[in-house]
């Protein structure tokens, strides 16, 4: 009981000690601070530069043919007839191109293949099945046929340490071509 008064008069003096303590800090002489105002305002005002004088805006007109140069607009490269006539050509075989048009889009080709990580592998007696772990931390089983990656890829192989996988990708010519890629098991 005797310890629970001793609290509430403690609470009850800091109020007071703070009171007393700010009191202290109060001065009534003001009289440097008002000097110093004095001597600011009798200061002579400053000079505002004028603000620089703003140009109009001047359209350019690109004349190449004036100019003896050429338009920019226009390609630099003149195709040739050959060269038409082999981007016409996919690169892809009739199997192949049938295969990629005639198939549903399957969960993981909606993902970058180096985003992508593989964890693992099932054996049963009739398929080998990867564990793909997606970006989104789901986790996924795949076998030896199914596509993942944006660039058409295929599985060819499963094996304990790699997955590997054919992509079709397009050239600079515009032809569609077959390249070699693979996921090695993350330890």
């Amino acid at each position: 009981m005797k310890a629970r008064v001793a609290r509430a008069s403690l609470r009850s003096l800091w109020p007071l000690l703070a009171v007393i303590a700010m009191g202290g800090c109060v001065s009534k002489d003001t009289s440097d601070l008002e000097q110093w105002v004095k001597e600011v305002l009798a200061r002579p005002g400053g000079r505002i530069n004028p603000l620089p004088e703003i140009k109009p805006y001047e359209a350019y007109a690109y004349k190449a043919a004036d100019a003896g140069a050429r338009d920019p607009f226009q390609p630099f490269y003149v195709q040739r007839e050959e060269d038409v006539a082999d981007i016409k050509d996919s690169g892809l075989t009739k199997e192949l191109e049938q295969e990629i048009k005639n198939r549903n889009r399957e969960e993981l080709e909606q993902f970058e293949l180096d985003s992508l990580r593989m964890v693992g592998t099932i054996q049963d007696p009739d398929d080998n099945w990867g564990i793909i772990r997606g970006p989104d931390g789901v986790v996924h089983r795949v076998k030896v046929g199914n596509y993942i990656g944006r660039n058409i890829g295929k599985i060819v192989n499963i094996f304990e340490d790699k997955i590997e996988l054919r992509e079709i990708v397009q050239n600079s010519q515009g032809r569609w071509e077959e390249r070699p890629a693979a996921i090695a098991l993350v330890e």
